[in-house]
């Protein structure tokens, strides 16, 4: 404050003058407005070199939080040379004291949330390694909450609430967490595969077809079951394309749930 010669009142003011702009305020023109472009912090940092992942908490969500020495001090200031309180002060030592438990049972409370995540995170990194190594959704294996919670060791609905609002900010981009796991699909060889295996492979066969004949749902089962798919008919669910992209009616399989 000194090197701006500013009052701290100044300085806080500008503070949180600045903490209400917008980072990217370009957004504004744009139609939609500030809502137009969500802006994601992501939770952690994965960095990938040499053949090694480091993962790490990103410390913009993750303060560093301590109790105030000036409380300790207090105490000091009240406590006589003999070691002894005067009566007066024993009130306001107690609220003191009180008051840095408290503070510490929440400094441990942050670390303990900080340890879960981590540990959840790592074990999806060891899970998905191959994914993560460059972002082919193709290389996603087969993943639900229970595959993590069981070698985490931590409750389904705790990997629930960590997958369902972080994400991970990686080489190729932010991804959300949630979108990594995925049902398991069979093969005629007996191999599991990722769903996402499947949706790829739908997408890539709608990608290429005569949008004025457009591939029916029992052609699509009959290309996946031509690949080595287990795909067998079931009633509902739709097969993923693009917004807007009307397919010809055939009848209903349960390729469409991927």
């Amino acid at each position: 404050m000194s090197r701006l010669q500013v009052s701290e009142d100044d300085f806080r003011e500008a503070i949180a003058e600045i903490r209400h702009l917008s980072p990217k305020p370009g957004n504004l023109y744009a139609e939609g407005g500030t809502d137009t472009t969500p802006y994601i912090i992501p939770d952690f940092i994965l960095d990938y070199q040499d053949g090694h992942f480091q993962l790490s908490l990103n410390s913009y969500n993750v303060p560093e939080v301590r109790v105030n020495r000036r409380y300790m001090d207090m105490i000091r200031e009240m406590v006589g040379a003999d070691g002894l309180v005067r009566e007066k002060d024993k009130e306001a030592i107690q609220f003191v004291k009180n008051k840095i438990d408290s503070a510490k049972w929440f400094i441990s409370a942050i670390k303990q949330r900080h340890d879960t995540l981590m540990r959840t995170m790592q074990t999806i990194l060891d899970y998905q390694q191959e994914y993560f190594k460059d972002g082919d959704k193709s290389k996603l294996r087969p993943m639900i909450l229970k595959d993590i919670a069981d070698r985490t060791g931590l409750d389904v609905s705790t990997i629930s609430r960590v997958v369902n609002s972080k994400y991970v900010q990686t080489q190729f981009g932010i991804i959300l967490l949630k979108s990594l796991f995925s049902e398991a699909m069979q093969t005629d060889s007996g191999e599991e595969v990722s769903s996402y295996e499947i949706k790829n492979i739908l997408q890539e066969c709608i990608d290429d077809e005569d949008k004025r004949h457009p591939l029916t749902d029992e052609t699509l089962m009959d290309i996946l079951n031509g690949k080595g798919y287990r795909i067998a008919p079931a009633h509902g669910g739709q097969i993923p394309r693009d917004a807007g992209h009307s397919r010809r009616p055939a009848p209903q399989t349960d390729i469409a749930k991927f």
